[in-house]
C-alpha cells in the first residue's frame, strides 16, 4: 500500500492509499479540507475535532441514498425523533446524529 502526505486545514497527514487510488484519495482530501475550512472560516466553531465531525456529517448528508443505513448496533439508545415529522428518513437520522453529538460534546468546555 502506498502512502501519500496530504494537508487538511493546515495539518499534515500521512495516509495509506491503494495502488491506483491516488486521484480518488486526493479528491476526497480536497472535499474534506474545503468542508472543514468553510466551517472554520464561519467562525462559530473553533475546535478541530468538532469541525471534523460537522464536516463529516455535512459530507455524509450530501451522499446520495445509495449508501447503507447506519447499523442499529451504534447505540442501545432509541433513536431521537426529529422535530419535523414530515422530514425524510435522512433528515430524521441527521437530526438524531446532531442531537447525540451535542449531548456528547456539549458539556465539555474544551470542545466549544
Amino acid at each position: 500500500m502506498k502512502q501519500l502526505e496530504v494537508q487538511i486545514m493546515g495539518q499534515t497527514y500521512l495516509l495509506g492509499c491503494p495502488e491506483g487510488g491516488d486521484s480518488r484519495l486526493l479528491e476526497a482530501v480536497e472535499r474534506v479540507d474545503t468542508a472543514m475550512c468553510k466551517i472554520r472560516d464561519a467562525g462559530k466553531v473553533r475546535a478541530r475535532d468538532r469541525i471534523a465531525v460537522l464536516a463529516a456529517l455535512n459530507l455524509a448528508f450530501d451522499v446520495p441514498d445509495r449508501t447503507p443505513a447506519v447499523p442499529a448496533t451504534i447505540s442501545n439508545d432509541p433513536p431521537v425523533a426529529a422535530s419535523t415529522p414530515q422530514g425524510t428518513d435522512s433528515d430524521v437520522l441527521l437530526v438524531s446524529l446532531l442531537e447525540r453529538l451535542d449531548q456528547a460534546l456539549g458539556n465539555d468546555g474544551r470542545l466549544l
